[in-house]
């Protein structure tokens, strides 16, 4: 229960900015109060001049109205450690507003109590990027803030889509763990009289990659991923929903065209975007890369790839999945998390560390006591 008069006024100027219509019963609840009490607080609101309107009906309903002189940064404990929390992360994925931040967050901290700020002051975060993600640049906030006015104003959308090429000199944020060179490549069945390539250094991009062109389409939502910024959009010259990586877009003229919105491909868009075989990915970027065949549907492998990852599909259960690390040895052991069967395509480096590891791991099962062990679970 809010101890004093004033906190709970000020609480309740809080839940008034946080929706647009409160039920009686339901503020009475949030601030462990009578129906009774909270008429009255209503009323002093109003003797401080703060328009609050009733609607009537059974139970009542309140709103604030417009033009309410509201006071500044009017949040409670839960919602000011949120927004310090948010601030701190937020250049981590958007270029050019790390000294906003700190600004934005200096001037929330110096007019919150003294208690609050302290609260504050004790969750100081420092983002770490994940080594394994390599996540795409930040993007700029023009470019989000054009987009998402594109999307609230449902605007046809215009621009050139770039392709996924790997920087020149690419730099890793962790030290690589570097394997010994396989003495000799391992015959893998059919896929080792496939013709690959001596490395990852000299092998070409894999097909259906992402190419420059122009695109014209409906955007609908933004979704974050991974450290990568994606638009969720219907693709007019293609005919289908498609999850484009916003730091690849470059922006053409504005197109002047409306478009109604289309239902969304799924009822969760998360799931659509992390499910797309071709989110504009690229595994060049690592000092090994593989390729293997796998006998699951390409859509379940690619919802569980990490960072980086090309799926393609091969057929109704069977997909090829590319992936880079910082070791073969590595970067064999990620492919066998999949729960699948393994085809290596190559190249031979690989197949070799998947020798190596099958040694590695036939030596390390013969600590259990014996056939009474209980099964592993894939």
């Amino acid at each position: 229960m809010v101890e004093t008069t004033a906190a709970r006024l000020l609480l309740l100027l809080s839940l008034f900015q946080s929706r647009r219509e409160w039920p009686g019963a339901a503020l009475a609840q949030r601030l462990a109060v009578s129906p009774r009490t909270v008429r009255r607080d209503v009323e002093r609101l109003r003797a401080l001049g703060y328009p609050v309107h009733v609607t009537k009906g059974p139970g009542g309903a309140y709103r604030l109205g417009a033009g309410a002189r509201l006071p500044p940064l009017l949040f409670d404990d839960d919602q000011a450690l949120a927004i310090a929390l948010a601030l701190q992360t937020a250049p981590v994925t958007v270029a050019g507003i790390a000294e906003a931040a700190d600004r934005a967050l200096a001037t929330i901290r110096q007019v919150l109590p003294t208690p609050l700020r302290h609260r504050i002051d004790a969750v100081r975060v420092t983002a770490i990027d994940n080594a394994w993600d390599f996540a795409a640049p930040p993007v700029a906030p023009d470019l989000l803030l054009t987009l998402g006015t594109a999307i609230r104003n449902h605007d046809v959308l215009a621009f050139a889509y770039a392709s996924a090429t790997p920087p020149a000199d690419p730099t890793p944020t962790a030290p690589p763990v570097t394997d010994p060179p396989p003495t000799e490549a391992v015959s893998t069945g059919a896929a080792s009289t496939q013709a690959v390539s001596p490395g990852p250094a000299a092998s070409g991009p894999p097909p259906n990659r992402p190419t420059d062109a122009a695109r014209r389409v409906e955007p609908h939502q933004l979704a974050v991923w991974s450290g990568r910024w994606y638009l969720l959009a219907w693709d007019l010259g293609r005919g289908a929903w498609a999850a484009f990586r916003v730091d690849r877009i470059a922006l053409g003229p504005a197109t002047a065209a409306r478009f109604t919105p289309r239902p969304l491909p799924s009822t969760d868009p998360a799931a659509f975007v992390t499910g797309e075989l071709d989110r504009g990915d690229t595994p060049d970027h690592w000092p090994c890369r593989g390729e293997v065949l796998l006998d699951a549907p390409a859509a379940v492998i690619a919802r569980w790839a990490p960072g980086g990852a090309l799926v393609e599909e091969v057929g109704p259960n069977r997909c090829r999945l590319t992936l880079g690390a910082w070791s073969w040895t590595g970067l064999a052991a990620l492919f066998g998390t999949f729960g699948s069967d393994i085809e290596v395509v190559g190249p031979p480096e690989l197949a070799a560390a998947c020798a190596t590891l099958a040694r590695r791991y036939a030596a390390a099962s013969r600590c259990l006591p014996g056939p009474a062990a209980s099964p592993v679970r894939e």
